[in-house]
């Protein structure tokens, strides 16, 4: 059976923490979003903590209500210190427990469910947040808050790379707002409770984090072009295929959240993300083809019905306040993290969801 991860990646993480990791020893640290992507990370990296450097265990409390978790997410095996509830975050969580951290990593990341999923992908980035937040002043832990870059929008090219300081393009009758907006109003919650209660939360401005784990049906490009490679069909590029990204992989996004959890100042933003480089979804169909070694077809076509238009021309981090503030620099390239994610994909993905 594969797994969702590889050792190897997760050691690395826990080994780029330095000191930092011990942050966590004894500590209690509830996980919003538990089951996602990022959130079966999160757990996983806690495990290995656990195993190889504490004495005394992080206990996590794990909550997600499993709406996309797809299979990958919705079974795991029962570990040591790690107590899953299926629960809504919308709904306020009964806690008893003395909280040290929340992470805050619930949310519909993935356009096309963002696009079935307008209303819940609303209030889960207000509502839910707001629910953390009273955790995080009831019990006095620091918080972290998973934004996102599209709160960015379609930035101007004068600021790009994006700055935290740069205050956004973005539409609120676009197809992409319920995620975008909704974002932006998390992040002015967390603002509000840190100025009025004195609540200890950061933010984090995730960008384009990719890796093994991310499910066959996610829809975004890359796992959009493994499951097309998994299937021998030509890479479909969406729009003109001019549009840029900068991609960031798993073991450099954990680490930077971690770091902002442990060292970011609260009432800051840091955008998490690798600037180098910001290419073209046509040129990452060919550095795929480069790192595959064999020659892939592809076809530029119109974005599907499933999947909402309107996505940024450019999207490119500045990093420097983590780099100075929480002595953040990604490490993996894009090839590396290719090579990592195409071999995992070869194994886990089955090619019948290619689209």
């Amino acid at each position: 059976m594969t797994t969702f991860f590889l050792k190897s990646d997760i050691a690395e993480i826990c080994r780029g923490l330095g000191p930092a990791a011990h942050q966590f020893e004894g500590k209690t640290v509830l996980l919003s979003g538990g089951r996602g992507f990022l959130g079966r990370y999160f757990a996983e990296v806690f495990c290995h903590l656990n195993s190889h450097a504490f004495k005394k265990p992080v206990k996590v409390i794990v909550l997600d209500n499993l709406i996309t978790a797809g299979k990958e997410g919705s079974h795991a095996e029962r570990r040591p210190n790690i107590r899953f509830h299926k629960h809504n975050i919308v709904k306020p969580f009964p806690c008893r427990e003395r909280l040290d951290y929340i992470l805050q990593a619930a949310g519909i990341a993935s356009p096309y469910y963002y696009r079935a999923y307008p209303l819940e992908t609303l209030e889960v980035a207000i509502q839910g947040t707001k629910n953390c937040l009273n955790l995080a002043k009831e019990s006095g832990a620091k918080m972290l808050f998973f934004s996102s870059s599209e709160i960015y929008g379609d930035p101007d090219p004068k600021h790009v790379p994006t700055p935290e300081s740069y205050r956004g393009n973005v539409s609120c009758h676009g197809p992409r707002a319920c995620y975008d907006e909704s974002k932006r109003l998390g992040e002015t919650l967390c603002g509000i409770y840190h100025v009025k209660f004195g609540t200890a939360v950061s933010v984090v401005r995730p960008f384009n984090v990719y890796g093994p784990g991310m499910q066959e049906t996610d829809y975004r490009v890359l796992p959009n072009f493994a499951g097309r490679v998994k299937a021998g069909l030509p890479l479909r590029v969406y729009g003109t295929g001019n549009q840029t990204r900068t991609f960031c992989y798993i073991t450099d996004a954990l680490r930077g959240f971690l770091l902002a959890l442990v060292k970011g100042l609260p009432g800051e933003a840091y955008n998490i993300g690798n600037p180098k480089p910001e290419i073209s979804m046509l040129e990452l169909a060919r550095v795929s083809e480069a790192v595959l070694g064999r020659r892939l077809k592809h076809d530029v076509v119109e974005y599907p019905d499933s999947y909402p238009a309107d996505e940024p021309n450019r999207r490119c981090p500045d990093i420097t306040k983590a780099r100075r503030q929480l002595g953040y620099a990604p490490a993996v390239s894009l090839e590396e993290g290719l090579r990592r994610f195409y071999g995992w994909t070869d194994a886990a993905f089955t090619g019948a969801q290619a689209s």
